[in-house]
Parts: structure tokens; sequence; C-alpha cells
């Protein structure tokens, strides 16, 4: 059941719990390996972006290598660079559990020194890279729970799989959170969504709900099969709305709007890329304005 720690608080987790959408951004590191000048060049783009994104009052959430992709680590970037116009409780980063556990506890305290609020720890991808130092996401929220008390913690659910288990998931006493983030999902499986929206309400699952949306870029084959790699792509349907001349925010835009008529009116957008993520990011907002 949910924390009730007065203490451990957080603005994210108060505009989730209100009742108006929220619209949020993920962003990826850049990946290790690029030459110093390269990266620095990827960071500066980025924290452009995240300056006027924040400055629309907009919450990012920074990956870690959730996918198995070799990435930079995004704490130490972060303290690094961000200025003190960009305030740390608008970023949330992610944390995996495919590091030792000693360097997971240090960098949650790392994090709520710094003046982070909120952390999402999720398992990571099982098929590639390290293995993970605990066998679910939740046992290391536990720890981090109990070295770290102050930190707002989130999860993960995935609407594709068996409605019941995910929910089991999240009403388990062991969930040891305060939110949760979703896998990706599109306008082309809302049903499977709506029925999550609806087990989730009826079985009274006492922590918000983030729904994930993909800017899908172009229909080109290659991609779409790489990203079924990762999630449930609608390949057929994504071709024939870009051969009709949807652009991605629109499409971007569909599933936005049919996750509100289900009630999931959270959501965070990914793949708006490196440089001037605000720029589409813009465009989407201002398309759900209209």
């Amino acid at each position: 059941m949910p924390v009730t720690n007065q203490a451990r608080q957080s603005q994210l987790l108060r505009r989730l719990r209100a009742d108006a959408p929220l619209n949020t951004v993920e962003l990826r590191p850049p990946r290790s390996g690029l030459s110093y000048a390269d990266s620095m060049d990827v960071w500066i783009d980025m924290y452009h972006s995240i300056q006027r994104l924040v400055r629309r009052n907009t919450f990012l959430f920074l990956t870690d290598n959730a996918v198995g992709a070799s990435e930079e680590e995004n704490l130490a970037h972060l303290a690094a660079n961000l200025a003190s116009d960009v305030p740390p409780s608008h970023i949330v980063p992610f944390l995996t559990c495919k590091h030792s556990l000693e360097y997971c506890l240090m960098y949650a305290k790392r994090a709520a020194s710094r003046g982070f609020e909120a952390l999402t720890v999720l398992g990571g991808d099982k098929s590639v890279g390290p293995p993970r130092c605990v066998d679910h996401a939740r046992d290391l929220r536990t720890l981090i729970r109990e070295q770290v008390p102050t930190l707002v913690l989130g999860g993960w659910a995935n609407p594709h799989r068996d409605v019941e288990q995910q929910i089991d998931f999240l009403t388990d006493d062991a969930f040891s959170g305060e939110f949760y983030l979703t896998q990706i999902v599109s306008h082309h499986s809302i049903r499977q969504v709506e029925q999550f929206v609806e087990e989730a309400r009826r079985r009274e699952v006492p922590y918000p709900g983030v729904f994930g949306v993909f800017l899908y870029r172009s229909a080109n084959p290659k991609t779409l099969a790489r990203l079924r790699h990762f999630f449930p792509v609608p390949a057929e349907e994504l071709t024939r709305e870009f051969a009709a001349g949807s652009s991605p925010e629109d499409i971007c835009v569909r599933t936005i709007t049919a996750l509100r008529n289900v009630g999931a009116n959270k959501i965070y957008l990914s793949n708006l890329g490196f440089k001037g993520v605000d720029r589409p990011y813009a465009r989407i907002m201002e398309a759900l304005d209209g």
C-alpha cells in the first residue's frame, strides 16, 4: 500500500495526484564511447532543451541503460551541467538494477543529496548487458526506501501483458513506490490500455500511472522492426497513417487523445531526440490545446 510518510513528497507526485492532465518528457543520455567533444556537444544541446522545457513547467525523466544500451551516467552530468535555473525537482532520473547494489544505493543517496526528489527504479532488460543486482526492481526500491526514505520512488507496469498480473504487482505491499510508468502504448492498442485502467480503478490501485507515448518519426521498416525488440509496434497501422499524410506529431496527438478518453491523462513522451527536444514537444502541445 502507499507510504504515508508526510516527509516523502515531491512536486512531481503532487502533479500526478491532481486531476488535470500532465505531459512529461523522457530523455536519453548520449551513448558512452563518444569523444569528449561530441559528448559535451550532445549534453549542451540537451541542457538547452531541458532549460526551455522546465520553463514550461514540464517534468523530465532521464533514462538509465534500461534497454541494455551503454549510456553515460546521467546523474553526474545533471549535477555538473544544470544551472540553478533548472531545479532538480523537475527532473526524475531512471535507475535500473543493472549495476552493482553498492552503486545503486550510492546513486540514490547522491540523488537525494543533490536535490532530486524522485527516482524511477526499474529492473532493466535481462536479455542484454550486465545482470541485475536483485531479482526485481521492487527489491531495490525496498532497499532504497530503507536507506533514503525521503525519495519518492516510481515503478513500472506493462498494459500489453496480463492485466490482472500487472495490477497484482501494483497492489502488492512490496511495490515500495508512489507512482509507476508504463510501457509504450498507442491508440492502436487502446483497448488493452482501457482494460488496464478499468482494472486498476476497480482494484483501487493507490498510485498514479504515467503512460508512455512514442514519437514515431517515420514508418521505416528497419526502424520499426528494431523497435519491436523493446515494445509492441503497430507497424502496419503506422505505415498507413504516414502514407495518408500524417505527421509524427499528428500520430502522437492521436495516442494522447485516445489515452485521455479512457482516463489515462498522465503521459511521458519518448523519442523526442537530443537536439531541439522542446520543438516537437511544443508542436504536440499546441495541437492538443487546439
